[in-house]
Formats: C-alpha cells, structure tokens, sequence
C-alpha cells in the first residue's frame, strides 16, 4: 500500500495515525517534498478521473485565476495538478492496483483491515 499526500496535512495524518494504530503497512510519499511526476498522475487520472483528484475546496483552487477556474478542462486540470500538488484531494491511497482518495475510518476498516 502507497499512501500519497502532504506530511502537514491534517487529513493525511489522521490516515498515517490510523494505519500505523492498525498495523497496516504502508509506504509514504510526500508529493511536494517528494514530487508529482506526469506518468503516475496520468494513472490516478484514468483510474479514478480528474475530477476526483481536483481539490475545488481548498486555498489552492481559491487562488487560483478565475479564468483558469471558470474554464478547467481535464487537459487543464492535469497541468494545474502537476504544477500545484497541493491542489489534490488527499490522500491518494494505491492498493492491490486500486486507487482511492480521501480518508474515512469506518471504510478503511472494511476495505484495509484493521
């Protein structure tokens, strides 16, 4: 399992408290510290589609231009992924070739164990 997100994040760390309460192994990535690269964005894009990946809540998307905003594409959305990881819906959570965003303890514990 590879948990992707921003150490400083509070609903990342409420994922890694939970896993590492439930002795669930895990792999960390921080992708601003780490890096976001086209190819595995790409993979998150076609498992689970933009949409679900753009963060429209946070400071990030407020920040952006408006016109950006009124016009994101997923052709856009990929660019401005790329260039602002913060902008991602976190964590990203890669498992048995799944992808899923967010965290939820009640679903974790169904489908991670624990």
């Amino acid at each position: 399992m590879k948990l992707y997100g921003i150490k400083n994040c509070d609903t990342v760390k409420k994922a890694r408290k939970w896993l590492d309460e439930n002795g669930v192994d895990y792999e960390f990535h921080d992708f601003k510290k780490d890096g976001l690269d086209d190819e595995l964005l790409s993979r998150w894009e076609q498992a689970i589609g933009w949409e679900t990946l753009l963060n429209r809540r946070g400071t990030t998307w407020r920040k952006l231009p408006e016109k950006v905003r009124d016009t994101i594409s997923a052709q856009s959305a990929h660019e401005v992924m790329l260039e602002n990881p913060s902008i991602i819906k976190r964590p990203v959570v890669e498992r048995d070739g799944k992808v899923s965003v967010g965290f939820n303890a009640e679903e974790w514990a169904d489908t991670v164990g624990g």
